[in-house]
C-alpha cells in the first residue's frame, strides 16, 4: 500500500513559509524584527512565482511516474531490485533540489539587496516555523551522501523491523513485516541507531537457533540443521552455510545449542526461510530421535495423592427403649 507523496511538499511548506512570515510582520509583536513587506515584495517575480507552481506540480508527476516504472520494474527483475531503488531514489533527489532551486530563482530577484532583505524573513520563518522540517531536511541530504542505509534495506529502528521503501528529503518510510507503513522524521533515523541486515544487497542472512539435550549426537545434529537449509528453496547457494554449536546452560539444565547463519536469496522471503528450515529440522529430529533438552521438556509433575484407607467402621446405633 502506497503512503501519500510528499516529495512537493518542502517548495510548498517553504512558499507557505515565507508568506506567513510576512503575515507575522504587521503583528505588533513582530514589527521590530520582521521584515519590511513592501520592501520584500519588490523583490519577488509574481510571473515567476505562477511558472514555480507549475514546475512543482510537473516534478510532482514525474515522481509519480517514476516511483510506479520503477515498482514495476523491481518485481519483473528481482534481482535487479536494489539498484533500481537506488535509481528512484537518486531521481527523487534530484527532483526535488533541481524544483526548490527553480522555484528560488525564478520567483526572486537576486541581488545583495534582495539576499539581505529575504535573508531575514527566510531566517525569521525558519525560526519560527520550520526549525524541525529543516533539520530534517538536512539530515535527508546527509542521509543521502552518508548512506547509513539504503532503499529496500531491511533494518531494525526504535523497536520496529523491516523494509525501507523510500528515503526523501523529510522523512524515511519503512514497510514492516506486518505490512504497516511507518514514517520516521530524517533527524531522527540520523541522531539514532539504525541496524541494517543486508546494506543494499539482495541476499541477507538468517541467523536460526536450535537446542538438543546434552547425551543426544551432536555432530549429526549439526549435520541435520546444515542439510535442512541447503536442501531449503529460499536458500542463497552462494554463500557458506556455517553451523555452530556450543554447550549452554538454561534453567540449570546443560544443553548444546546450535545456531546456523545460512543466506536467503531475497531479503523479503526472510521468514518463509526461516519457517522452513525449522520445519525441516523438526522433522528430521524425528526420525532421527533427536530430543530437545530435558529442561524444555520436564514439567513439575503433581505429588502422587495420598491413598485413602480409613476403614470403615460398622455403625452400631443404640437404640432407647421407649
Amino acid at each position: 500500500m502506497r503512503g501519500p507523496m510528499t516529495l512537493g511538499i518542502p517548495v510548498r511548506r517553504l512558499q507557505a513559509a515565507v508568506v506567513c512570515a510576512l503575515v507575522l510582520t504587521a503583528t505588533p509583536a513582530c514589527a521590530q524584527d520582521a521584515p519590511d513587506i513592501g520592501k520584500l515584495a519588490q523583490f519577488i517575480r509574481w510571473g515567476g512565482v505562477a511558472v514555480s507552481i507549475l514546475i512543482a506540480g510537473g516534478a510532482l508527476f514525474l515522481i509519480k511516474v517514476v516511483d510506479e516504472l520503477g515498482d514495476r520494474l523491481a518485481e519483473r527483475f528481482t534481482n535487479r531490485r536494489p539498484a533500481i531503488q537506488k535509481f528512484q531514489t537518486a531521481i527523487r533527489f534530484l527532483l526535488y533540489v533541481g524544483t526548490i532551486a527553480a522555484s528560488v530563482a525564478l520567483s526572486l530577484r537576486l541581488d545583495p539587496t534582495a539576499l539581505t532583505v529575504i535573508g531575514g524573513a527566510l531566517a525569521f520563518a525558519v525560526g519560527f516555523a520550520l526549525r524541525d522540517l529543516v533539520a530534517s531536511f538536512v539530515a535527508g541530504v546527509t542521509i543521502m551522501f552518508d548512506r547509513p542505509f539504503q532503499v529496500g534495506d531491511r533494518v531494525a529502528y526504535g523497536g520496529e523491523y523491516g523494509d525501507i521503501i523510500k528515503i526523501g528529503l523529510r522523512s524515511v518510510r519503512m514497510n514492516t513485516l506486518d505490512h504497516n507503513i511507518i514514517t520516521i522524521p530524517n533527524n531522527k533515523v540520523f541522531t539514532d541507531v539504525t541496524s541494517s541486515g543486508n546494506y543494499g544487497a539482495l541476499e541477507m542472512q538468517v541467523a536460526m537457533d536450535f537446542y538438543v539435550g546434552i547425551d543426544q549426537d551432536v555432530k549429526l545434529a549439526v549435520e541435520l540443521v546444515r542439510e535442512a537449509c541447503l536442501t531449503s528453496p529460499y536458500v542463497f547457494l552462494a554463500q557458506p552455510i556455517p553451523v555452530f554449536a556450543r554447550q549452554i546452560i538454561i534453567q540449570n539444565y546443560v544443553a548444546f545449542h546450535i545456531k546456523a547463519r545460512p543466506y536467503v536469496f531475497d531479503c523479503k522471503y526472510e521468514k518463509p526461510f526461516e519457517s522452513d528450515v525449522h520445519l525441516r529440522v523438526a522433522e528430521a529430529f524425528r526420525e532421527h530421535r533427536i530430543e530437545p533438552p530435558s529442561a524444555l521438556l520436564r514439567t513439575q509433575s503433581a505429588p502422587p495423592a495420598a491413598a485413602a484407607t480409613a476403614a470403615v467402621q460398622p455403625s452400631t446405633s443404640h437404640k432407647q427403649a421407649p
